[in-house]
């Protein structure tokens, strides 16, 4: 970790806080005409192409649209709740970025400071990030349960659950990439993948990483939060205008912020790719590593949508035992195959390629699992029917069951 952190001049922190925040902004509005461009394309149609040269000013133009529409508070919300439940949802995924690297030292233009392309960092950094990112549910809850709707309280609980269960496979798979780098330090994680990207030795844990983190995010086929089908809109049915915004601004966020995170943790953060690095020398150095950086994040971004435009909605059932039958422990048995090979590796027992096969096969052995069919409980024997008397009551009511009705007589006449 860099002795820079924390000795840098005023200017210089808030300068990069603030490229931070404008680049999040304008990579949100990319990629919402990103994902509108590939999911038109996948589905054979032409996607927005007015607004600006190839439409890409069509989501700023929804932005604007949004600002101005009539902000309606619903009458049987909690005002001070309801008003709170975006904003905390928003902040925390800017938050994260605090401790994602950029890139490495670099010389600010038209001076003379050099500064690391991070805005801090620490010994904990990714720890922090889950607890950071672990907080905007909390926005998603308070939204379901201050709007006084059933299908909005409906949908901030299977928020929260969805995320609790989810974010204990992911913090798992962390884990073996601690052990790897010897570190929680974002930074010193990137450092350690000078030769190496880890998710070719730990590429088990970055399945699991990856399927999590659309978990996570509630993107399709995970976005049973908000299922409109099932909860009209979910957790934000009763919002509008700047308030929806925010809540579309955070779930758009946190899918670039968990794209960085599996930047730094398994692809080598802001490295250049396979072979650049080799062939030009300062592929790594200076501004260039921001690009490498941009396009690995976009690459993810491009899975999410794929997803999106391929997968159908998962049953709620299928997708909480997923979670906590498959996920969370192949992550305990993968954990334990990690100590067990560093400590092989450590007495020069296991070589670099025998492990890296050993992922490799670990990896599609546990993707197999997944197309593994559900196995259906037996079907159970039908019970003998009850004759049932729909007038008992003094009114008609329907069977129900194994009721039936008794047999009636013809009484029609000639």
């Amino acid at each position: 970790m860099s002795d820079i952190f924390g000795n840098e001049p005023v200017w210089v922190i808030i300068l990069k806080a603030v490229l931070i925040f404008a680049f999040l902004l304008v990579y949100t509005l990319f990629n919402i005409w990103f994902e509108r461009r590939v999911v038109a394309r996948m589905q054979h149609r032409v996607g927005p192409n007015v607004n600006g040269p190839f439409g890409l000013l069509q989501s700023l133009a929804d932005g604007v649209k949004l600002a101005l529409k009539e902000d309606i508070i619903v009458k049987a919300a909690d005002k001070v709740v309801y008003i709170l439940a975006p904003i905390l949802a928003t902040i925390p995924a800017f938050l994260a970025w605090a401790v994602i690297p950029f890139g490495p030292e670099a010389r600010i233009p038209f001076t003379d400071t050099v500064t690391p392309l991070q805005l801090t960092d620490l010994p904990v950094a990714v720890l922090y990030i889950l607890a950071v990112t672990s907080i905007g549910v909390y926005g998603i809850v308070l939204a379901g349960w201050s709007s006084g709707s059933i299908y909005a309280l409906l949908g901030g609980l299977r928020s929260s659950a969805q995320v609790i269960s989810y974010e204990v496979a992911m913090g798992l798979s962390f884990v073996s990439v601690f052990m790897y780098a010897g570190s929680m330090s974002t930074s010193e994680i990137v450092d350690a993948q000078t030769d190496l990207w880890y998710f070719l030795p730990l590429f088990p844990s970055f399945v699991i990483y990856v399927i999590a983190m659309v978990g996570e995010t509630n993107r399709a086929p995970f976005d049973l939060p908000e299922a409109e089908g099932e909860l009209v809109g979910g957790f934000h049915t009763e919002y509008s205008s700047l308030k929806f915004a925010l809540f579309f601004l955070a779930e758009y966020v946190n899918m670039v912020t968990v794209s960085a995170l599996a930047t730094t943790l398994f692809l080598g953060g802001w490295r250049a790719p396979f072979g650049i690095g080799t062939v030009w020398a300062g592929a790594n150095e200076g501004w260039w590593p921001v690009l490498w950086f941009f396009l690995k994040t976009l690459g993810f971004i491009f899975f999410f949508v794929w997803l999106r435009g391929t997968l159908p909605r998962m049953r709620y059932d299928q997708f909480m035992n997923f979670g906590w039958k498959i996920l969370i422990p192949v992550s305990l048995v993968w954990i334990i195959a990690v100590g067990l090979i560093r400590k092989l590796k450590s007495e020069d027992m296991l070589g670099q390629d025998a492990l890296m096969w050993f992922a490799i096969v670990a990896g599609v052995l546990i993707l197999a699992t997944f197309l593994i069919p559900e196995k259906k409980p037996e079907p159970e024997p039908e019970p003998d029917a009850v004759e049932f008397d729909a007038f008992a009551g003094g009114y008609p009511v329907p069977p129900m069951g194994d009721q039936v009705l008794p047999a009636t007589t013809d009484r029609s006449t000639s």
